[in-house]
């Protein structure tokens, strides 16, 4: 493809029949500040690594969709934060035409994930269904990309600054199983309980890798999450973070904020309302998800 541009070790890695996982970059952009946000991403790399498997972390840059990033590129988009263009299904083939540099949800991810023949991506919480979204129909483009593009998305269940419940009816009604990973209850991110039950419950990475093949080799289009919960001891208290977050949500509504700014507004202000505590917590999350990712692509 003219616009994608994979790099040689994920290339050879992918020729070679190697596990290969995929890795967001809004995350670095968006997620947290610099340089924490570089140090994050290079952590979740060398974790992918150390499981086994080769990391591919995707982006645009210079009017190529990347897979596979190198050091320099991961600084540059940690440098540049929250001026890089974060870039969604819609924004693709304008950020691509314009030669931006771009930074990619959980949604283009996928996207250029499954161009590059990646099977796997990890990633910390997906997107959904908006708190209130009955009158401002906000649901994140993450779930349509789920329903639409045959990759396997790891992470720490539904972001839960949304509505978890809605999230769920979304993805039943467009056929994307939700499997919990050794849990029959819908991790929420921050915390490994949320009320919530997954659609089954899976114990090892060989089954879930059996599960993947199964689905492609009949055909069913579209992704499926694996629900991998925040290991215990980084898990944070669901009194404290709930607070936070309806906080958070309050000034967001207050000071107007919507659409695809609003996720990082509210990590922002929930990370300085708990003092730092919900950012260690993140990190601890997608790290454990890249552990699970390369597992699961090892088995693949």
């Amino acid at each position: 493809m003219q616009y994608l541009e994979i790099s040689p070790e994920v290339k050879a890695a992918l020729a070679a029949n190697q596990p290969v996982v995929a890795l967001e970059s809004t995350i670095i952009s968006h997620g947290m500040p610099y340089p924490k946000n570089v140090e994050t991403a290079l952590r979740v790399e060398a974790e992918v690594r150390k499981y086994g498997a080769i990391p591919a972390t995707i982006a645009v840059i210079n009017g190529k969709m990347k897979a596979g990033l190198s050091h320099k590129e991961i600084e540059l988009l940690g440098k540049t934060g929250t001026a890089v263009t974060k870039v969604s299904r819609r924004d693709l083939p304008i950020v691509l035409a314009r030669k931006m540099l771009g930074a990619t949800t959980v949604a283009t991810t996928m996207i250029i994930a499954e161009a590059a023949g990646i099977s796997v991506f990890a990633t910390g919480g997906i997107g959904g269904v908006h708190r209130g979204a009955g009158e401002s129909m906000d649901i994140s483009a993450d779930l349509q990309e789920l329903a639409r593009t045959n990759v396997a998305v790891v992470s720490a269940g539904v972001k839960s600054i949304l509505d978890l419940g809605l999230t769920l009816e979304y993805l039943e009604t467009h056929g994307v199983p939700v499997l919990g990973f050794q849990t029959y209850e819908l991790p929420a991110f921050y915390t490994r309980k949320s009320g919530f039950s997954v659609d089954y419950q899976v114990d090892t990475a060989e089954d879930i890798a059996e599960i993947i093949k199964i689905k492609k080799a009949t055909n069913l289009k579209g992704g499926m999450i694996i629900a991998n919960p925040v290991p215990e001891k980084y898990q944070m208290d669901k009194a404290i973070i709930d607070l936070a977050i309806n906080k958070a949500l309050k000034e967001a509504d207050e000071q107007g904020i919507q659409g695809k700014e609003i996720t990082p507004f509210l990590l922002s202000r929930i990370e300085q309302i708990t003092g730092g505590n919900s950012l260690e917590s993140n990190i601890r999350l997608v790290l454990n998800n890249a552990r699970l990712g390369a597992e699961i692509a090892g088995k693949l």
